[in-house]
């Protein structure tokens, strides 16, 4: 058969309904993506079962006038989810008051429940400042570098809700002081007396502290919570490290004398 009669034959075959061509299968559905966090369609479903409206007002609540006397603050009565994510009785920290009426920013402000607010400005006004003026230079900002936000721990998926998703966890960096030089509380360099201060406050403060050496996450930075753990449990996983000490030059070794030449050897100068 020529090439001309098995292409009628095939364009026959087609027209009965006996052959489909590619573009008659039906392609598979596209996979819906799941999102990590799906966003609730009703503020009923954000708040939770347990929410109780009667809760929300206006009025300060008991921490707020306390930490009125020592932080300059802004309420931000409830903070919704998604999941389990928020809380209620948040604020945004925007300064610490120590005495003398002098204000030490946070820079970014944080946003925190009331009682780790609360926390954190006492540790800085009583702890942090007091050894950081015995040393030099005063303190003038607080740097931060994470706060309230809805994630799993270490920004891994799946597991538990991080600390940081219920306003209960702040990370910082460090601080900067009254001549301009930055602090880090995870720099060897900086003066280990006042790290090793700060680090045994904080320790006696929160529930949980992490820094160097505690699981690889936090080698730049302090994290502090007010988890509540079984029994009061705490963990204090901050190394307060020195400089690295340099690497010692190998001592150079002595060559051995030359060995003398004797008489009539080559080499030997003549008498």
């Amino acid at each position: 058969m020529s090439w001309m009669r098995q292409l009628t034959a095939i364009l026959c075959l087609a027209a009965s309904g006996g052959l489909a061509f590619a573009d008659e299968v039906p392609l598979p559905r596209p996979r819906p993506s799941v999102p990590a966090w799906v966003l609730p369609s009703t503020f009923g479903e954000a708040a939770g079962p347990g929410f109780d409206s009667a809760s929300v007002t206006a009025q300060p609540t008991d921490c707020d006038l306390r930490l009125a006397k020592v932080a300059a603050f802004a309420p931000m009565p409830r903070l919704i989810g998604p999941g389990i994510c928020g809380g209620g009785d948040m604020v945004r920290v925007d300064a610490v008051l120590l005495p003398g009426d002098r204000r030490v920013a946070l820079a970014p402000a944080p946003y925190l429940r009331c009682p780790m607010a609360e926390q954190l400005a006492s540790w800085l006004r009583e702890n942090a400042a007091p050894a950081l003026a015995a040393a030099g230079p005063a303190l003038r900002r607080v740097e931060t570098y994470d706060d309230y936000e809805c994630r799993f721990r270490n920004r891994r998926n799946g597991g538990r809700v991080s600390e940081h998703g219920k306003g209960n966890a702040i990370d910082l960096r460090g601080f900067t002081l009254a001549d301009g030089r930055f602090l880090g509380l995870t720099d060897p360099a900086a003066p280990k007396p006042v790290r090793e201060a700060l680090r045994q406050a904080a320790c006696a403060r929160f529930t949980t502290v992490l820094g160097p050496g505690s699981d690889g996450y936090h080698e730049s930075h302090i994290h502090l919570d007010l988890i509540e753990r079984h029994g009061g449990y705490r963990i204090c996983e901050w190394d307060v490290r020195e400089p690295a000490k340099p690497q010692l030059a190998a001592a150079k070794v002595p060559l051995p004398v030359p060995r003398p030449v004797p008489p009539g050897e080559p080499g030997r100068k003549p008498d």
